[in-house]
């Protein structure tokens, strides 16, 4: 295994790990910034069931792809895509959201640092997966 496909492995665990996190927190409507990206805004307990059971989902997909990263190199990719698609919807809820008018004084600042670490998790699973496809032979 080089050195690429071991940081890329420990990446998509990182995902699982976290993910599985995301997953615990909002079953058990533990409500904290990183694992609860509006932490601060109210939320139904049936929303955050619903929230729990993808970020369950999404995190057998990092857990799985993290044991054969050659083999999974597709699920990587669908990862990746689902990410961006994910990165995307936050920035537009941020953008577009008037928390303060929905909810009262709201700092969303926690939102955007939430956002941008997930950004550069995401650019680290680009970075090293087109590391890895680049030492990969064509078969």
């Amino acid at each position: 295994m080089n050195t690429n496909e071991k940081i890329l492995k420990i990446l998509l665990i990182m995902g699982g790990i976290y993910f599985l996190l995301v997953s615990i927190a909002h079953l058990i409507g533990l409500k904290m910034p990183g694992l609860f990206t509006y932490y601060n805004v109210p939320s139904y307990e049936y929303q955050d069931k619903i929230i729990s059971f993808l970020a369950f989902g999404w995190s057998m997909f990092f857990f799985i792809t993290s044991t054969d990263v050659i083999k999974y190199q597709s699920i990587v990719k669908i990862l990746i895509i689902s990410g961006l698609i994910a990165v995307l919807g936050l920035s537009f809820i941020n953008l577009t959201t008037d928390f303060n008018l929905l909810y009262g004084e709201i700092d969303t600042t926690i939102f955007w640092i939430q956002t941008g670490i997930l950004t550069i998790y995401l650019f680290s699973i680009i970075l090293f997966y087109k590391k890895l496809k680049d030492d990969t032979p064509v078969e």
